[in-house]
């Protein structure tokens, strides 16, 4: 990261503003933006000393800072930017109209004269169905070639009877698409939104921000620089944007008369031209709605021989039918008319499946789940929804899956109430979410058949199920409904359904575990509060066990093993032994990452005690594979290599790919440590197919950072090097923590074998960082052993002997045979030819392993 981005970046961390770092320094606001945008060149020491002091760096921090400050970003070794993000759904067709919002929309964003410290914030009110979505769509690709940094769009679903999406939601996809992802996506909404605002800064973005309901929704997705514009939809009048933000409101109205008759002539054709009366009185009963005319053409379309008048008439007859216009001119009203009127025309058991849709919480839903809510066969399904999609009452969203603008499904909804009683939507809906639950335990028994036993006994689906026939079907599938199997956790979870809640909690663990960790976080939490409402003190306990394992992900230790502690005792007290051995299994994994490495080994010579007394083979393999981590990283590496060869031999015999993959590639890094580079490569190889076989993301980075620090053994820096910018890669996308702080660590060596010392520096800096902040004591020990032989090339002396003093205390507190090598560089004046060979553990046998 250059100067400007650690300044932006050491500012949000200290919750500084602009306005505030700026006027604490006594620079102006104008030159602190020039400095983190880049374009102030080299700063003064003066301005370097004054915003460190202001922003207290700490002394890793403040070598960072100094040295970007001097050096300014190296070309040849930063990793190219990504693409700027194109979120923007396609562009409307059949646009028609709206010249004069559009000029509006187009004199606001014009460039003001003089500096401004303002966001433009437009906001285009209306009432349900009006055409917002559409005109913001369709304006954003007009002027996107505007807006180079990119664009990024989130639907809040701000009308969803069920669940609108919340502002810290909202702020994890945004980040999401600006590539911040895992792990550097912070924790609360206004730390989410701080970071948000820097990742923006001075960047020229678009951002359209589509059906938001309040202005609490929208204020935290506001961005602090006057580079970006903001463009917000929203039935609200959002009075409070307006005078708080200085939001510009563009109220959209119901099309004109001779506009609607232009878009009934697009949809329709030549009949309108052959009476156009007609064509105005059908276009008036729609009350000039794009969303009811669109779905009138439809139906005019499909029934070519009835006449435009005939078509108006029924729709007027409808109408007076259902009395259902409103004296106050609501077009709700006429809006429900419209689709009464093409409900008449569809199938009945197509517009019963139109009701069911509503039922579904997610955002869109596929043949399988229309299928489980009506109790139906698949082809019926797909039937159902190719036909109300052709009607323009539900649209596509990807193969096979529909979704539903939200004025479409609270009319759904309302069918769906008056056709069947609570007590039948919910069994409807209990059919929905035994389909997921089942079908996501069948798929996970393709995928990890070791450790069924693991998963708790589910009902065998009644309705129709995809066939997923091997490990990569299954997880095709899990991921193409895992934003569908999250909704489910979040609804049953919230809706009196905690059985399903921490159920789906148990069977996703291994799955989300391997790459999906915010999602695992989000399905597990709802599984905890589910158990807790509903007094089951076991199925809260498998729900700590999975939500502790998956905060140790995140580098949270302490609160892993406040989770894990919790789950013991509740094992203990009702003797469960496997549940006993999980928790302690996972409490040893936070004392190893705490370098407490002799109560992690008692804890995991526990949990295999326990394993081999209820014969749970696999369970014993993961112990033992922990066990030898952790000789691993004392130096005893025979012991090491036979505990994992036991591992091996039993994940094999138990069918646990995942697991052999976890043993092949410790193996491969113990081997490589002792100089069997041979079978150490073969292994690590093999891991790594196991790996990409399964699609588990975690551990295909793992066994890449394990070659990495394999070719660094053998004297090819570059080779090592590659691999582990890969590793680093799935680490961050993924939010694994501890991978990302091994990856960092054996890149910064990697850069010093090959002599680019200011980028060793770099990358230990960083290493030190979150080594720091997820309390890893054996990488931080790493980071700074990095840090002395980068300054000592440097001609740092000084420097070098702080960081090796600081790597000696931490090596001699955890045990580990570094300390030695250490205290020799410590007393011999750092001669060249005793700095060890790249030696250091290198991260991947600790995160090779698959949880338990």
């Amino acid at each position: 990261m250059d100067f400007g981005g650690l300044v932006r970046a050491f500012r949000t961390r200290a919750l500084y503003t602009q306005e505030e770092l700026a006027a604490l320094t006594g620079l102006s606001v104008r030159h602190l933006r020039e400095i983190e945008s880049g374009r102030a060149g080299t700063p003064r020491g003066s301005t370097v000393r004054m915003l460190a002091g202001t922003l207290a760096l700490s002394p890793p921090d403040l070598e960072t800072f100094e040295l970007a400050a001097r050096s300014g970003p190296r070309t040849a070794t930063r990793q190219p930017d990504p693409p700027p993000p194109a979120q923007l759904p396609p562009d409307v067709t059949a646009f028609i109209g709206r010249e004069g919002p559009i000029a509006e929309l187009d004199t606001l964003a014009r460039p003001r004269d003089g500096p401004s410290d303002v966001v433009l914030v437009l906001a285009i009110t209306g009432t349900a169905g009006v055409g917002k979505t559409a005109l913001a769509v369709h304006w954003a690709h007009r002027v996107r070639t505007a807006f180079p940094g990119g664009q990024l769009y989130a639907n809040l679903r701000g009308y969803d009877p069920d669940r609108p999406v919340s502002a810290v939601d909202a702020l994890a996809a945004l980040l999401s698409g600006l590539g911040v992802a895992g792990e550097n996506v912070p924790v609360g909404v206004a730390e989410r939104a701080a970071r948000f605002r820097s990742e923006v800064a001075d960047r020229r973005i678009l951002i359209l921000l589509d059906n938001a309901s309040s202005v609490d929704q929208v204020r935290p997705l506001l961005p602090g620089t006057p580079s970006c514009l903001v463009l917000v939809t929203s039935r609200d009048s959002l009075s409070g944007l307006v005078a708080r933000d200085g939001a510009h409101r563009v109220p959209l109205d119901v099309l004109s008369a001779p506009d609607a008759g232009r878009l009934l002539r697009r949809l329709i054709g030549t009949r309108v031209d052959a009476d156009p009366g007609a064509a105005a009185v059908l276009a008036d009963r729609c009350v000039r709605l794009p969303l009811a005319l669109r779905i009138a053409a439809e139906l005019a379309t499909a029934r070519p021989s009835a006449a435009l008048g005939e078509l108006a008439g029924e729709l007027e007859d409808q109408q007076t039918r259902l009395e259902l216009l409103d004296a106050g001119g609501d077009p709700w009203s006429d809006v429900a008319a419209v689709l009464s009127w093409s409900m008449r025309h569809l199938p009945p058991d197509v517009v019963h499946l139109f009701g069911l849709l509503s039922l579904h919480p997610g955002t869109d839903l596929d043949s399988f789940a229309a299928a489980a809510l009506a109790d139906i066969s698949r082809p019926a399904a797909g039937r159902g929804l190719r036909l109300l999609a052709r009607a323009h009452l539900i649209h596509p969203t990807g193969p096979d899956r529909y979704g539903m603008h939200d004025l479409l499904r609270a009319y759904a909804t309302s069918l769906a109430r008056a056709e069947h009683s609570t007590e039948l939507r919910r069994s409807i809906q209990d059919r929905l979410f035994g389909y997921y639950l089942g079908t996501a335990a069948d798929a996970m028994n393709r995928l990890h058949p070791a450790d069924a036993h693991h998963r708790p006994v589910i009902a065998a689906v009644t309705t129709p199920q995809p066939a997923l026939a091997d490990p990569v079907a299954a997880r095709e599938w899990l991921d193409s409904e895992r934003h569908a199997l999250i909704a489910v956790a979040a609804h049953t979870a919230t809706h009196a359904w905690p059985a399903h809640a921490t159920r789906l909690s148990a069977v996703l663990f291994r799955y989300l575990i391997g790459g999906h960790h915010t999602d695992a976080l989000t399905v597990h939490e709802h599984a905890v509060h589910a158990a807790q409402h509903a007094g089951d003190l076991n199925g809260q306990a498998q729900a700590l066990t999975h939500l502790g394992a998956t905060q140790l992900r995140f580098g949270r230790n302490q609160l892993a093993a406040r989770h894990l502690r919790q789950a013991l005792a509740v094992f203990e007290q009702a003797g469960d032994l496997t549940g006993q051995a999980r928790a302690l299994t996972s409490l040893g994994d936070v004392d190893q990452r705490m370098g407490n490495y002799p109560s992690a080994t008692r804890r995991h010579e526990r949990a295999l005690v326990r394993y081999r007394h209820v014969g749970d083979r696999s369970g014993e393999a993961h112990a033992l594979t922990k066990l030898g981590i952790i000789q691993e990283r004392l130096g005893r590496y025979r012991e090491a290599i036979a505990y994992h060869e036991q591992a091996l031999a039993l994940f094999r015999r138990s069918g646990d790919d995942p697991g052999e993959a976890a043993a092949l590639s410790n193996l491969g890094d113990a081997e490589g440590k002792l100089g069997r580079y041979g079978p150490a490569t073969e292994h690590l190889e093999r891991a790594l197919t196991l790996y990409r076989e399964t699609g588990n993301p975690d551990g295909n980075a793992w066994a890449l950072d394990n070659l990495g620090a394999l070719y660094a053994r053998r004297g090819q820096p570059g080779r090592a090097a590659d691999y582990r910018r890969h590793a680093l890669s799935i680490h961050r996308e993924t939010g694994e923590r501890y991978g990302e702080v091994c990856a960092l660590n054996g890149l910064g060596e990697a850069a010093d074998r090959t002599g680019c010392v200011a980028d060793a520096v770099r990358y230990h800096l960083a290493a030190h960082t979150v080594a720091a902040a997820i309390g890893d004591r054996h990488q931080l020990a790493r980071a700074h052993a990095g840090l002395g032989h980068a300054h000592r090339a440097l001609g740092e002396a000084g420097r070098a002997h702080y960081h090796f003093e600081q790597a000696w205390i931490l090596y001699r507190r955890l045990g580990t045979p570094e300390a030695e090598r250490i205290r020799d560089h410590l007393s011999t004046g750092l001669p060249e030819e005793s700095r060890p060979a790249p030696h250091h553990d290198l991260g991947g046998a600790s995160g090779a392993t698959t949880p338990t």
